[in-house]
């Protein structure tokens, strides 16, 4: 067990104050109790709670003392068995705690004449300066593939042994998939996440995959600058595209399921368009049709007004990402947050540069959407090729995907599309794009409901000709947008 050597390693090293971040308190223990044993010392543990006692005997036997933490750390001190001792969320007791930092200064300082070992056990622990060069810093490892189908192993022979021997019905490949979508997890939150899955109706089949990406989210999941996207779509549901839909589908297959080829993960695509063009229904859709989860990243949740805390918001998102893979994270807007500005002391350039380097070294599979409306505000070195994979230009449909919109759009609201005519519909859209094209229909249907008849196609010609769309309002930005994205992006339509 490589965390255990780790642990052994440090202890031996007489290292005095050791900082273990981990959830998983039970497990540390566990771990700190076997590496007490090994090295022949005794191990106490501390809370609040319980006070201090010692955790190879017997609850009953062993009095808790000094529940209070001066008390705890002047006891310490003064004791001279070479002990362990292990304090259990001391961290807040850390915060303006000037005695209480000072005490844990000369515990360190005298731990060679004691042979004395501190480990503060918690979730988090940011140590005060003048602690730092006394610590070492350890988190507990997360179980690797052969770890977690072990583990889901157990949990089916636990529900086999329920029902009277009955086997849990799955296949390699969703026993795969199971495998993948627990990785980032700790060991008890992958377990009980395996438990729900098999103990709910015996069998583990793709229908488990998204409820339990869900669950993995939520338990990840806890800053607010991503959020998991529940509804995605299929590129059924949108209209055009027809290039990117070709490029993704040669590399789908490769991104779920590797190859033993030298083929790196597809990296991502750059979606630069006319605002309402499809974009954001674009990342839905390569989400939902590759059937992985979708994250999006409110990068105006990123800033924070507290100096390094923007960038620890970054860095936490995409180590949730990371976590969550195989996944689409969708940066929308991306020039809303990257943009490098010198008016921020440096805040923006520093997010760049953290971005950058994730983007360069990250071998997890996951897939960036980024979505922009003005490619202008975009610094150079985040647009080249290698970031990412391709910068794909959406502009506004051509009359034959304005026809496919309609459809869509009065499919997906109960309407017969067969009893419209859909080519003058589609005619006299001209520079509509997707967005204003749903509007449409959405506002001849209130029109319809309110006077009580049912729609046709004079009603959406109507509104139509009330509608003056972005390509007229705003037609310089769109021609200049057009012209760069002429020789510098692919046409994704």
């Amino acid at each position: 067990m490589p965390d255990l050597v780790d642990l052994e390693i440090m202890l031996a090293s007489k290292v005095p104050l050791i900082v273990l971040e981990t959830f998983e308190e039970p497990r540390a223990m566990e771990l700190i109790q076997r590496a007490g044993i090994k090295l022949n010392q005794l191990v106490y543990q501390w809370s609040v709670s319980e006070g201090l006692r010692r955790v190879d005997m017997v609850l009953d036997e062993a009095k808790p003392i000094n529940h209070d933490p001066q008390a705890v750390l002047r006891h310490i001190k003064k004791a001279g068995d070479g002990g362990i001792y292990v304090l259990c969320d001391f961290h807040p007791f850390l915060c303006e705690q000037p005695l209480h930092v000072r005490l844990l200064k000369e515990i360190a300082m005298g731990h060679v004449p004691n042979g004395n070992r501190l480990i503060l056990l918690s979730h988090r622990c940011k140590l005060p300066p003048e602690l730092q060069s006394y610590s070492a810093s350890m988190s507990l490892s997360l179980p690797n593939d052969d770890q977690l189908m072990h583990l889901i192993k157990e949990e089916a022979s636990h529900w086999s042994n329920q029902n009277l021997g009955k086997k849990v019905k799955t296949d390699n490949r969703t026993l795969t998939k199971l495998v993948a979508n627990l990785r980032g997890l700790t060991f008890s939150d992958a377990r009980r996440l395996a438990h729900g899955v098999i103990f709910d109706d015996g069998a583990i089949t793709e229908t488990d995959i998204p409820q339990l990406n869900q669950s993995k989210f939520e338990l990840l999941g806890k800053d607010g600058v991503l959020s998991y996207e529940y509804d995605t779509s299929s590129f059924a549901s949108v209209g055009g595209l027809d290039n990117l839909k070709a490029w993704l589908a040669k590399r789908q297959q490769h991104f779920l399921v590797p190859s033993d080829s030298n083929l790196d993960y597809p990296k991502g695509v750059l979606l630069l368009g006319v605002q309402g063009g499809g974009k954001s229904l674009a990342a839905r859709a390569v989400a939902g049709t590759w059937g992985i989860p979708l994250l999006r990243m409110d990068v105006a949740a990123l800033y924070n007004k507290f100096i390094g805390e923007t960038e620890r918001n970054l860095r936490e998102s995409l180590d949730l990402a990371d976590s969550l893979a195989p996944c689409v994270l969708w940066l929308d807007e991306i020039e809303k947050a990257f943009t490098v500005d010198s008016s921020d002391n440096g805040t923006s350039k520093r997010l760049l540069g953290a971005l950058l380097t994730w983007m360069a070294e990250r071998k997890s599979a996951v897939f960036i959407v980024a979505t922009s409306n003005d490619i202008s505000l975009l610094p150079p070195e985040l647009i080249r090729k290698g970031r990412l994979d391709e910068i794909f230009f959406v502009d506004l449909p051509s009359q034959e995907v304005r026809r496919d919109i309609f459809s869509i759009h009065l499919t997906k609201r109960g309407q017969t599309s067969s009893s419209l005519d859909l080519n003058a519909l589609a005619l006299s859209s001209d520079g509509f794009s997707g967005a204003e094209i749903e509007q449409v229909v959405v506002s001849a249907l209130y029109r319809c409901q309110s006077e009580e008849v049912n729609l046709d196609t004079d009603h959406l010609l109507q509104e139509i000709s009330s509608t003056r769309p972005l390509s007229v309002v705003m037609d310089e930005q769109i021609e200049w947008l057009r012209d760069w994205a002429r020789e510098r992006a692919v046409v994704a339509n």
